[in-house]
């Protein structure tokens, strides 16, 4: 199926029916003037929202000049160009106190997030157990880690198509009441089915 040009396309569920890489997203969002600097999930949530009539522009973020200490926890995490560095996470360890201060996946998807009024606030609100703004999709991680294992297992390495096999035992433990991780148990218990 040959990809029409992205003006010919008409709505977001015909545009989601093809493959894009991440700087083809970049060139449609610009030439549109929606916001384009992130990454291929968020810049599909901006063409979503085009499609949906929500415009989502870009904004130039300007960096506040400030200290640590001065900074707010309204300020809005784009005016102080949010980075998940040591930087911000001086200033969460600063502001609570603890010296083991680590981002969590909650709070990077919640910053990836379309939603441009989360504030530092906010993030440190998620950190705490307090708020759910964006919840980070847990499955695909668990996949990627139980693949790994399976991969790595010597007793797998008789297996000819490994992603294969994998693959169809992932969904046996998927489907079942079973810890969603990998275990040698769990593969030589299910050999014998």
């Amino acid at each position: 199926m040959e990809r029409p040009q992205f003006e010919n396309i008409k709505s977001y569920n015909e545009f989601i029916k093809y493959y894009w890489y991440l700087e083809e997203l970049q060139a449609i969002c610009k030439k549109l003037h929606l916001e384009y600097v992130s990454g291929k999930i968020k810049l599909n949530n901006v063409i979503k929202s085009y499609f949906d009539g929500v415009i989502i522009p870009h904004k130039p973020k300007v960096a506040i000049k400030c200290k640590a200490e001065t900074l707010p926890l309204e300020t809005s995490l784009i005016n102080c160009v949010f980075t998940f560095g040591q930087w911000f996470r001086d200033f969460y360890i600063q502001a609570t106190g603890d010296k083991n201060f680590k981002f969590t996946v909650d709070m990077l998807t919640t910053a990836k997030s379309v939603n441009t009024k989360y504030t530092l606030g906010d993030l440190l609100d998620i950190r705490l157990g307090k708020k759910v703004y964006a919840i980070h999709e847990k499955s695909s991680c668990q996949w990627n880690k139980f693949l790994k294992d399976f991969c790595a297992d010597k007793m797998n390495n008789t297996y000819p198509n490994k992603f294969e096999t994998a693959r169809r035992f992932w969904e046996i433990l998927w489907n079942s009441d079973l810890p969603k991780a990998y275990s040698t148990e769990f593969i030589v218990d299910k050999n014998k089915i």
